[in-house]
């Protein structure tokens, strides 16, 4: 993946090109976690084996997270809590943690470039792209950074809440939460509008 088409838009005359994505829309549990990030446009030949995060191992990702970080003009992420998922729906918890990520940038982007998610804006110019974590290399980074972000704190609430295996699964409803759920009932961090978590609240 390489950056012309950030390129293009510095052509056209911006200088700072964001990019966002998110990861943890379809998990029963833990937050929804945006990922934003500026990248040195003069610096981004290291970064060209970038992949989005769902197609990476997650040794890679790790290893792709540090990477950026070190590269990057300015990285970010912006949480939306299962309680605000419950209380909002996931479609507007999303745009809360976009936007959430793109105000806590260090250096504010005069461009920004988002994976789809209908009816979401910014103040700044910006493009929502179909499967932009898959095209644009500076989207793919965001999702890197917010998928490992998010991974990591489900490792610390494995810590807190043991008895559910969360560093197995990351919250998704594989057969083994589902069972801790129907066995032992959802935790604090469950997501409560989630249908198997709903059927399950005693």
């Amino acid at each position: 993946m390489n950056y012309e088409y950030e390129q293009n838009l510095i052509s056209k005359g911006y200088k700072l090109i964001g990019g966002i994505d998110e990861a943890g829309r379809g998990p029963l549990a833990g937050p929804l976690v945006a990922g934003a990030v500026i990248l040195d446009s003069q610096n981004t030949e290291g970064l060209s084996e970038l992949k989005d995060s769902k197609l990476m191992t997650e040794k890679k990702r790790d290893i792709a997270f540090d990477l950026i970080r070190e590269n990057a003009l300015s990285w970010a992420v912006g949480v939306a809590s299962n309680k605000e998922i419950d209380k909002y729906g996931l479609s507007y918890a999303n745009k809360i943690a976009m936007k959430r990520a793109w105000k806590h940038l260090g250096a504010k982007p005069d461009f920004i470039l988002s994976d789809y998610i209908a009816k979401l804006s910014f103040e700044t110019p910006f493009e929502l792209i179909i499967k932009g974590d898959r095209k644009i290399l500076t989207i793919a980074a965001a999702s890197i950074i917010a998928k490992v972000f998010r991974d990591r704190m489900m490792l610390a609430f494995a810590r807190k809440y043991p008895e559910y295996e969360f560093e197995k699964h990351k919250g998704y409803g594989t057969k083994i939460h589902i069972e801790k759920i129907n066995s032992i009932g959802p935790c604090e961090i469950h997501r409560r509008s989630f249908g198997p978590v709903k059927a399950k609240l005693f």
